[in-house]
């Protein structure tokens, strides 16, 4: 079995020279089962320290596959509904205003419903500096509840349903899942995701201990892969009670890759544990744009016009050689990548830690997959 996966290892052994990337870690699973694991690279600037199984990483928008799948499960819980508005959970929310051109704003005229959060057409930014969070920050606002509270202070973009924008919008998320579960965000995803899945080093507040194992992270200088060691903080933590349901989570690719298996097998782990529905799966992976489904596409250059956005995934709409019509999975800002694949029944996990990397995003991921699904020919 591992003869097979020699492209990959050879691979990963070069992101170092190709695209400049330090440290990294990928796990594979089929049908459930482990079938590959490697780590190259250093985790520390000086070159000393091997890389190993349990370095932790800031997997930044990677949190989005742990947040919609909660959603998705009080769904199936009958707790939330993806028409529900969402000002049923967050009032302030139902009377935000909507930016026009010259500096105008308008009335709220399309509803903001979990599902225009789910799919990034609910008309936020990703701006962390706009006036009503930092004004929230600046009067002591610490919890998910009221920060999130404070997005609704300014305009929304445009109407909500009208236009896809990659945005705060799964922040949002989670305090409406805070709201329908009746108990913080962190705690909802412990008891009903990451604990019954066995991941015990991914959570939205970190241990000392976990952040001691924590791989060095840098930030790409250019597009060649120059680099250089950055803070070791994760800026979408807004507070040190703040659990961004956007790009929140530290965690493992031991732990992270659970979460890939589960999903791989329509929502059940191999231990049988459902974590949600065969149908919320299928749901999250189809598009869900439309016709807006080209803004998301010169979004992200990289999904060669092969994907759409589902419900807080890139979702593949187009087939090409073994890689087919439903894969899906997201990646994160330092560079995780996560992939689905019910139809294979195949998952992938794969982090490093290097933030404002175009390359990992447009090239290193891409190359990644379709290696992948190149070691798996014969298997699928």
């Amino acid at each position: 079995m591992l003869d097979r996966f020699a492209p990959l290892t050879a691979f990963l052994d070069d992101v170092a020279e190709r695209f400049g990337v330090p440290a990294c870690d990928c796990a594979v699973t089929l049908h459930g089962e482990p079938v590959y694991r490697h780590c190259a690279g250093f985790s520390d600037p000086e070159g000393k320290i091997p890389v190993s199984s349990g370095d932790t990483y800031w997997i930044y928008s990677a949190t989005k596959l742990t947040t919609c799948v909660s959603a998705l499960r009080l769904v199936d819980e009958g707790k939330l509904s993806l028409e529900d508005p969402v000002e049923k959970y967050l009032p302030e929310f139902g009377k935000v205003p909507v930016k026009v051109p010259f500096d105008g704003v308008e009335p709220l005229k399309n509803r903001l419903t979990v599902r225009r959060l789910m799919n990034m057409t609910g008309g936020l930014d990703y701006d962390l500096a706009r006036p009503g969070l930092a004004a929230a920050r600046a009067e002591g606002a610490q919890t998910t509840r009221e920060l999130v509270k404070s997005l609704a202070r300014d305009p929304l973009c445009f109407q909500p349903g009208t236009h896809f924008k990659y945005s705060l919008c799964h922040d949002v998320l989670g305090a409406v899942i805070e709201q329908a579960a009746g108990q913080p965000l962190e705690d909802y995803v412990a008891q009903n995701v990451t604990g019954p899945l066995g991941m015990k080093d991914t959570t939205f507040f970190p241990t000392q201990e976990q952040l001691g194992r924590l791989s060095t992270q840098y930030v790409h200088l250019d597009l060649h892969g120059s680099h250089k060691p950055m803070g070791q903080e994760n800026h979408f933590r807004l507070s040190e009670r703040y659990a961004s349901g956007g790009a929140g989570l530290l965690s493992t690719v031991d732990d992270y890759i659970r979460l890939a298996t589960a999903l791989a097998l329509g929502g059940v782990t191999p231990e049988g544990y459902r974590l949600v529905s065969r149908e919320a799966i299928l749901e999250m992976s189809r598009d869900q744009l439309g016709p807006v489904r080209p803004e998301f596409v010169a979004e992200s250059p990289n999904t060669r016009g092969c994907y759409s956005y589902g419900l807080g995934v890139r979702c593949r709409v187009e087939a090409q050689g073994k890689i087919p019509v439903g894969e899906f999975g997201w990646d994160g800002a330092a560079g995780a990548y996560f992939l689905a694949d019910p139809v294979g029944e195949i998952g992938l996990f794969y982090a490093q830690h290097v933030c404002n990397s175009f390359i990992t995003i447009q090239y290193l991921h891409p190359e990644l997959r379709d290696t992948l699904y190149r070691c798996l020919e014969d298997q699928l």
